[in-house]
């Protein structure tokens, strides 16, 4: 494929597609069919008797409408409420910290370390110590979050929260299929969260699911995430329920995707290799990758590069001179206006130089999430740092990596890239 097409070609960040043998079909009409247009059907029942057989651990899965419900529910199974405090990564999405305000309770958000860019284990035990101490009580569970799908370090989190005895809500929403010493990425802790959102790794085009330990667990979730309604002849509820089941439509896309969900992870795995290939020589451009030992297995869902501060972009003067006015990076559309093109924590300016140089030659390209700790809506909100996260929202970017990037799209990906350098 030529540089012209190419770049007549939109290539976006990652995009779950529907598998070859068209399972999803398959499983929708059959829901239209046997008239299962309903939060709950045999797609349902089935997509969870899936996932179960997928994360293995004899663990029980409840199918949601969202990863953020998974969240949500496992926090409530923990015991979370009113005035407690729950200790999350800060170097993640807002769908990992807003259930926990939700619940009326506090982040406390730990930095991390280098190796994963996920939660700093030592940080963490500094975190719990300082709250025990300044608090009088425990923060009621711990969030670690697979960033990018990259493997966090779970034994070192998983002894200090057993030590503590605080249990550990694994944020796997963008580890689905990840690994650490060959066990599925959220079985390890008390609950394990996974989304299927359109640009997961799997795809129900909304949805996720939460891991639960047992029967008994998997029941009371089951509750929650359908109103909590009582077993009498009309509608009875002795607590507050949710309407957090996922659709027998949703769910049979799942069934489908179940399918290819390997072949989708060893493609992600394919480009992230591809990328660290060609841009090996390329100075001042590094590719982040796992830790090189054999415990990690990313599934990669996204690929991402960090740019050094005295790497030279083309456009460069220009960064950060405009307001953005439109929605950027999936934004449904719906945002308020911005009031100003900078804000006290950003890109640097070749990092976004290069997000922009990318996007002209038809690339989504995105900067790293912001960590939640600088954002305004956690502005007083406690937080254990080392600078690291700060630092790689500065000068990180994520690469598109979904299944619809192919070879010649990542080499035309890298080309551009090293175009745009000065």
């Amino acid at each position: 494929m030529n540089s012209y097409k190419m770049a007549n070609k939109r290539i976006y960040l990652c995009l779950a597609h529907m598998s070859e043998a068209g399972l999803e079909q398959k499983y929708i009409k059959e829901a239209f069919d046997t008239n299962w247009v309903v939060p709950l059907g045999p797609n349902v029942n089935g997509f969870e008797k899936d996932l179960e057989s997928y994360v293995g651990e004899n663990k029980r899965v409840v199918a949601l409408s969202a990863g953020t419900a998974a969240v949500h529910l496992a926090l409530i199974a923990c015991g979370v409420g009113p005035g407690d405090e729950v200790i999350v990564q800060s170097f993640t999405f807002c769908a990992s910290s807003h259930p926990i305000t939700y619940l009326g309770a506090t982040p406390v958000f730990v930095d991390s370390e280098r190796d994963t860019w996920n939660m700093d284990p030592g940080l963490l035990e500094e975190a719990i110590k300082d709250r025990i101490a300044k608090t009088g009580k425990k923060p009621k569970a711990i969030v670690p979050v697979a960033l990018y799908g990259m493997p966090y370090q779970i034994d070192r989190i998983m002894e200090i929260a057993d030590r503590y005895e605080i249990p550990v809500v694994e944020d796997s929403a963008e580890g689905f299929g990840s690994k650490y010493k060959g066990q599925m990425l959220g079985t390890f802790g008390k609950y394990g969260v996974l989304s299927f959102n359109g640009n997961k790794m799997i795809t129900t085009s909304g949805g996720g699911a939460l891991i639960t330990p047992d029967e008994d667990a998997w029941r009371e979730i089951m509750m929650y995430a359908t109103q909590y309604r009582e077993s009498y002849p009309y509608y009875q509820h002795e607590k507050i329920g949710y309407n957090y089941r996922m659709s027998n439509i949703c769910a049979g896309i799942g069934r489908g995707q179940m399918t290819v969900a390997d072949d989708h992870i060893k493609h992600h795995q394919h480009v992230q290799k591809l990328y660290e290939e060609l841009l090996a020589g390329v100075e001042g451009v590094t590719v982040h990758r796992q830790p090189a030992n054999s415990d990690y297995d990313s599934n990669y869902w996204l690929c991402t590069i960090t740019l050094d501060p005295a790497l030279k972009v083309k456009g460069q003067e220009d960064a950060y001179k405009t307001i953005v006015t439109g929605a950027v990076g999936g934004a449904a559309g719906v945002i308020h206006a911005a009031s100003s093109a900078v804000t006290d924590c950003q890109p640097n300016d070749n990092v976004e130089a290069m997000r922009v140089a990318l996007d002209l030659a038809g690339i989504e390209a995105r900067p790293v999430w912001k960590p939640m700790h600088k954002q305004p809506v956690y502005r007083n909100a406690p937080a254990y740092l080392n600078g690291v996260s700060e630092e790689i929202f500065k000068i990180g970017m994520c690469l598109p990596a979904g299944p619809y990037v192919s070879d010649e799209d990542v080499k035309y990906i890298v080309e551009t890239i090293i175009s745009s350098l000065i």
